[in-house]
């Protein structure tokens, strides 16, 4: 049996370089700048134990609790790093709810990662410019004293909604307007190895085979990212998608399959969109002293997909963490080596595609 489609990175490129000169042409250029926050929803009832959570495997610290009359939220903050805003949605409309849930997520219906929110310079031209191409906002802006903020929809392609964000001369607010600051917080643990883990990498989004270019080229025409490479592992069935911003620390991974299954042999990304639903896969964590790190997780009662791989003499080493309980959050910890000047190297991308079997 042959698979009757495969995805091709000529074609691809060719619709990079349309997007590119749209973007010129538009004016949209230059408009949106890197990763500000990331929103992330989580159950009702476990809020704070997600958020607790994140602060034990991750080197972020408890910015403020707050409350608005849809959701009850936390901020989570690392200097020189995007925010991570981890929200409990109040009973009401969810746009969210029309993804379909897998087996092994639907005992968590409305966690997930649900938006990216990008710096925007001028917000309300870049609504204007991308309204005339036919996107489409959840709400129109939404103005406070310290920022406006809009939101796409979710995402056809990815199941992602892609947010903006100007601040209005005082950077990073997020109380007034729709949020107040409640009077609650959370300690950060005193773990040394948590010292060690630094600011956000990457996040990696899954999405189906037929919808791997529809899903890079939309994140182009919405930001001002540049794609960078892609990664083929052949035996599982599985491209890995790198776009970046010059001169920004965030990346965004878009994986797919590679086509359609050959035998009935899906691969572990699609298996995990069939178990799990689309949505984001893992978080990615800069991190020193790697090997102390990993000693030190495990000893805190992490489990892990897979063991380190990787080499300083490859340029990267890296690990998976089982799915975390409260958010089904998979955590990876990636340390760069000076002088490597890459993204990914394609054996620790086959071993750590080969991992997500595990879950």
């Amino acid at each position: 049996m042959t698979a009757d489609f495969r995805n091709d990175d000529s074609v691809l490129v060719a619709r990079v370089e349309n997007v590119l000169q749209e973007r010129r042409s538009l004016g949209l250029e230059g408009l949106v700048g890197g990763l500000e926050t990331v929103v992330f929803n989580v159950e009702p009832d476990r809020l704070k134990e997600a958020a607790a959570e994140f602060l034990g495997t991750t080197g972020y610290f408890f910015g403020a609790g707050y409350d608005s009359p849809d959701a009850e939220a936390c901020v989570l903050e690392l200097p020189g790093s995007a925010d991570f805003l981890m929200r409990a949605r109040k009973p009401g409309p969810n746009p969210f709810d029309a993804e379909p849930k897998g087996p092994k997520s639907a005992h968590l219906p409305h966690t997930r990662v649900e938006t990216m929110v990008f710096l925007c310079h001028d917000l309300e031209r870049f609504v204007a410019l991308q309204q005339a191409r036919g996107v489409r906002f959840l709400s129109p802006i939404i103005r406070s004293d310290s920022s406006l903020f809009i939101q796409t929809e979710p995402s056809a392609h990815s199941a992602l909604s892609y947010g903006y964000v100007q601040w209005l001369g005082c950077g990073r607010q997020y109380h007034g307007g729709h949020f107040r600051q409640a009077e609650w917080s959370l300690a950060k643990p005193d773990r040394a190895h948590l010292r060690n883990i630094g600011i956000f990498d990457h996040a990696s989004v899954r999405v189906r085979a037929r919808e791997r270019d529809n899903a890079i080229v939309e994140f182009l025409e919405l930001t001002n990212y540049e794609y960078s490479m892609s990664v083929y592992v052949d035996n599982l069935n599985s491209i890995t998608n790198v776009a970046r911003l010059p001169g920004e620390p965030y990346a965004m991974v878009i994986t797919s399959g590679l086509g359609d299954a050959v035998g009935g042999q899906v691969g572990p990304t699609e298996k995990f969109i069939e178990n799990y639903g689309r949505r984001i896969h893992h978080l990615a964590f800069r991190t020193e002293h790697i090997q102390q790190t990993f000693a030190g997780l495990k000893a805190a009662g992490m489990d892990f997909l897979v063991e380190l791989v990787g080499s300083p003499e490859e340029g990267l080493r890296q690990t998976f963490s089982k799915p975390l309980a409260n958010t089904l959050m998979v955590n990876e910890y990636i340390k760069r080596y000076e002088g490597f000047d890459g993204f990914f190297t394609k054996s620790n991308v086959t071993l750590l595609t080969k991992a997500t079997e595990n879950q």
